[in-house]
């Protein structure tokens, strides 16, 4: 059918969108991800971009508003800049631009904002945005830790929007004060939470004294914020059996002029610890070969380690307590007394359940850590059963209170639920740094997360925090950041929220779809998600008894390429992960608006090399190939990147965070075509589309993969592609012919330099800036109607001794004459200014140049950065990408230069146009 193209499937303000992704991840306070940790959750910036650009029609699709192109290049940098605004963090509650943004939206939807689903809800980024934006949010995934994170962000608060708080101190103090949003709501959380604290203590407060420190540090008590431990083994040396501490470090501060360690001194067969200022510290007892006992100095394998751990020979000792002193952390010798209090502990009802064992992603199995009660001290499980059992009364109160202000039984009680899903959310965040795989941060002197990675890394040293401390790792710090997340909750319509399968029919049909689905391999979502199951479970399960009926996360159904549940088979798991998206996409297909594409998030792996050097992905394959058989196309890929690389070795890391498809039904007639119609249409299609990416200034390490849209396209408009055989092409295969086509639309560009540029170009390619024989040179340089010798006398070649090479940038002269025109020696001048002396430097040369030459500088540093990453020479990669990707700036900056410098002759010379 005959659609409008909306603008995500034309052009995006992926630098803006990109930089903002980026910066959020250093926004903490009220961010949505600070409500509960999720993995690989999408930054609220690229979501509230991607959604606005999927509804929004693309300037090109109105030719009777904007007749000519270049018409629709304003309008669509109107809209450009909209966004800009739009997908800021700051603007996120700004009522004027979301206004706009609503306004903009609803000019092209009939007037009516559509409901918009996310079958693979997650971290409920997605729902969350379209709420803010509008639209009527439907959350729907089948971990039950997700269903409630969506519960607490889209479907709870906006059914409380305006609400005044029920707390008694709420009532008396603050009666006239005007709630907007979920600020009530946030309050109740407050008060409650601190009432469960002061309960709390009743009860196990006796297990935090305070702590006698030595005169030397000042005398008197402080408070204690956290307790340091050091595993140990028993030394497998026959004559020593020492048990010896197993550490990496004995340092437990660690900044420049405050170094402070443990040492230990060995007496007999057992350790001594005292604590000592200095950069002096004892080297640590295990690295990445294995560990060394402190006594005999016996080298001790991890294989041993292990085995002792699967025994439950592995034991912990305190080694020092941390107080809060005055302004800075005291470090304090361990007691007897400490000793005792921590052993003395009593618990009832530990989570009970099994981790998953996957080697790289949850080790402490390996070690003996093998179920959930096993990652915790016995302090820390009576701290945590503690806040867990006393959620229920809580939550008596709260529904007491509520009937007073609600005068309503069935909405005093739902408020009641309410509150104590967001109070044992505050455990799932305590749980978090209360575990014994929670490390001393020595620079920072606080406490790291137990998913301080992706997964649950073993740890030898391990930091128990006090959880009446008020620092980090305490309850009060750990709940506070729920109330701070739900003050900037959007409180739109009520969200809609669906513990389901993606695969199942959630009976919605003609809605908007945006889906962030599991990445293949990368992230085993449920078995992560299992260490706050087992605390949520044990708070809720009488609230939501419908989504806490199994006793860990349901694993069968999960939709991940995990070899592990198949016996380590990957093929199986491949084919178990293609055909499982292949189902819910179909599923999606039934769901999805007919005139809004959907929008599909994925993870891109952007390398894996076989034997034979051939780069591919699996699982981006796999997913482009279920997109494609569950009866979409295609119609736009483009890379979101959290992670903006800042140097060479970060760049030659670099990886998109995510990349956005935008996918469109593909009619039920669509044709069959050969081999050669493809690339036929391919070369009709990708050119132009090319010229778009590269006029829209896309950094070139995104060109690629943004290519793949156009590409893909084609490829998916198609019921099948044949080949010369007959049989079906295969999504990799068509993912080559696209690789060849853009290596060739680079290679044809290459015909619109001057003939030195050309000859440099090929010199590049082969040799980089490496020597080679003057023969090889000066016959390459006669195929280009050119001399080595013209090259050299010009500043390009160096041409000594029968040796020729391509000068470096550094090498070549400063000032080049740009109407000479060598655009190789031009976009080597360009890339050398922007390394030394940024956007002005390069700007000023800019500045001075006539007619298409810094254009086509431009277009040569494109092909030079594909050269240069195909060869793995990223230094080079990674300044052309620098020069592209700031060439906006450079643009205005020169313009700005190139006015000044023309007012100045006007007042120099006096304006003769008068």
């Amino acid at each position: 059918m005959e659609y409008k193209k909306k603008l995500i499937e034309v052009a995006m303000p992926l630098p803006a969108i990109n930089k903002e992704s980026k910066r959020e991840k250093s926004i903490r306070h009220g961010h949505p991800s600070t409500l509960h940790l999720w993995w690989s959750r999408k930054p609220t910036a690229a979501a509230r971009g991607v959604i606005f650009a999927s509804l929004v029609d693309d300037p090109s699709s109105h030719p009777e508003l904007f007749p000519t192109e270049e018409e629709q290049i304003i309008e669509r940098n109107r809209l450009f800049s909209l966004m800009e605004k739009l997908v800021l963090w700051e603007n996120s509650n700004n009522q004027e631009i979301l206004a706009e943004a609503k306004a903009e939206i609803l000019k092209y939807t009939d007037g009516r904002m559509p409901a918009l689903l996310d079958p693979f809800a997650g971290g409920g980024t997605i729902p969350l945005e379209a709420q803010r934006l509008g639209l009527e949010a439907h959350a729907s995934d089948l971990n039950p830790v997700a269903v409630m994170i969506n519960k607490a962000m889209i479907e709870i608060p906006p059914k409380y929007a305006g609400m005044p708080p029920v707390n008694p101190k709420a009532r008396i103090e603050m009666i006239n004060q005007g709630w907007l949003g979920a600020a009530g709501l946030a309050e109740d959380v407050r008060y409650y939470g601190e009432l469960l604290e002061k309960e709390a203590f009743k009860k196990i407060g006796y297990l935090y004294p305070p702590v006698k420190v030595p005169s030397e540090l000042g005398g008197g008590q402080v408070t204690a914020i956290a307790y340091l431990w050091v595993r140990n083994v028993k030394c497998p040396n026959p004559a020593c059996g020492c048990e010896m501490p197993l550490t990496s470090s004995f340092f437990i501060a660690k900044t420049e002029g405050r170094e402070i360690f443990v040492e230990p001194t060995v007496c007999g067969s057992k350790i001594a610890f005292s604590i000592h200022k200095g950069k002096n510290a004892p080297e640590g007892t295990v690295k990445r070969s294995g560990a060394k006992c402190i006594c005999c100095g016996q080298p001790v394998g991890f294989q041993y380690i292990r085995e002792e751990g699967k025994a439950g020979r592995i034991t912990y000792r305190m080694i020092a307590v941390v107080g809060q002193g005055n302004r800075k952390r005291l470090y304090i010798p361990v007691s007897e007394e400490q000793v005792k209090t921590a052993f003395s502990a009593h618990y009832n009802d530990p989570p009970s359940g099994e981790l998953g064992y996957y080697p790289g992603y949850i080790n402490p199995v390996g070690y003996g850590i093998t179920h959930f009660d096993t990652m915790f001290t016995k302090r820390q499980l009576a701290a945590l059963t503690t806040f867990r059992d006393l959620i229920p009364e809580i939550q008596k109160a709260v529904v007491k209170d509520a009937l007073i202000e609600l005068k309503n039984d069935e909405k005093a009680d739902e408020y009641g639920k309410a509150i104590a899903l967001y109070l044992a959310l505050s455990v799932d965040r305590l749980a978090n740094r209360l575990s014994n795989i929670c490390i001393w941060n020595a620079t920072g002197e606080k406490i790291e997360q137990t998913f301080g990675m992706q997964g649950i890394q073993m740890t030898w040293n391990f930091a128990e925090a006090n959880v009446f401390s008020g620092s980090t790792g305490s309850w009060s710090s750990s709940l506070e950041w729920i109330p701070k997340c739900l003050e900037q909750l959007p409180c739109g319509e009520i969200g809609n929220v669906y513990q389901s399968d993606a695969q199942n029919d959630l009976g919605l049909r003609n809605v908007m779809v945006s889906t962030d689905p599991p990445y293949y391999d990368s992230i085993i979502y449920a078995d992560f998600s299992d260490f706050f199951y087992v605390w949520m479970r044990g708070a809720l399960k009488s609230v939501f008894p419908e989504v806490f009926n199994t006793v860990l996360t349901p694993k069968n159904e999960e939709l991940i390429a995990n070899p592990n549940r198949f016996d380590g088979d990957k093929k199986a798991a491949q084919i178990y992960f293609e055909n499982g998206m292949v189902l819910a996409l179909k599923q999606t297909y039934k769901y999805s608006r007919e005139d809004i594409p959907v929008s599909i998030y994925y993870a891109y792996k952007q390398k894996e090399t076989d034997a034979n050097d051939n780069t591919s992905s699996k699982g981006w394959e796999a997913m482009l190939s279920a997109i494609i058989r569950s009866g979409f196309s295609i119609t736009a890929t483009w890379p979101i990147r959290t992670e903006r690389p800042t140097g060479h070795k970060a760049f030659e890391n670099a990886l998109a965070s995510s990349i956005v498809l935008a996918c469109r039904k593909r009619p039920v007639d669509a044709p069959i075509c050969t081999r050669r119609e493809f690339i036929n249409a391919l070369k009709r299609e990708l050119k132009p589309a090319l010229q778009r990416l590269q006029e829209s200034n896309i950094a070139p390490v995104d060109l690629a993969q943004s290519a793949i849209g156009p590409g893909m396209g084609v490829y998916s408009s198609f019921s099948k592609v044949l080949e010369a055989d007959g049989t079906p092409m295969s999504v990799r295969s068509a993912l080559q012919v696209i690789n060849q086509e853009l290596d060739l639309y680079f290679t044809e560009k290459d015909s619109e330099l001057d003939r030195d540029s050309r000859f440099c170009v090929d010199l590049f390619s082969q040799y980089a800036f490496n020597e080679m024989k003057f023969g090889e040179a000066d016959v390459l340089a006669r195929a280009k109607n050119t001399s080595v010798e013209r090259l050299a006398g010009r500043g390009v070649l160096y041409a000594q001794k029968g040796v020729v090479r391509l000068l470096t940038r550094e090498e070549m002269p400063e000032n080049v004459n740009s109407s000479e025109k060598i655009i190789w020696q031009l976009t080597q001048q360009l890339t050398r200014a922007m390394e030394t002396g940024g956007i002005t430097a390069t700007a000023k040369i800019v500045a001075d140049l006539f007619g298409s030459n810094a254009e086509h500088a431009k277009a040569l540093a494109y092909r030079l950065f594909t050269i240069a990453d195909r060869k793995g020479w990223t230094k080079e990669a990674f300044a052309y990408n620098s020069l592209i990707i700031a060439w906006r700036d450079v643009q205005s900056k020169a313009a700005e230069l190139t006015s000044s410098n023309r007012k100045e002759q006007m007042d120099l010379f006096g304006n003769t146009d008068k």
